[in-house]
């Protein structure tokens, strides 16, 4: 009932018809795309370089820490 009153309250202000109902959403692709693959690689390398910079700095810093 209260799904019957929400529907007629949205249909009377006019935003019923921009909602849209589960029978019509576009099926999901089976496969994901192609695309999908590059970015996860490119999210890989650039974690991998920030990690390789974060340590080179931490060893610099550790090192002279040691000279002084």
């Amino acid at each position: 009932m209260a799904s019957l009153a929400l529907d007629l309250v949205l249909w009377l202000i006019g935003v019923r018809g921009h909602i849209p109902h589960f029978d019509e959403f576009r099926p999901v692709p089976a496969t994901p795309t192609a695309g999908s693959n590059s970015i996860i690689g490119v999210v890989t390398i650039t974690a991998a370089i920030l990690a390789a910079l974060s340590l080179a700095v931490w060893g610099t810093v550790w090192i002279a820490i040691r000279l002084l």
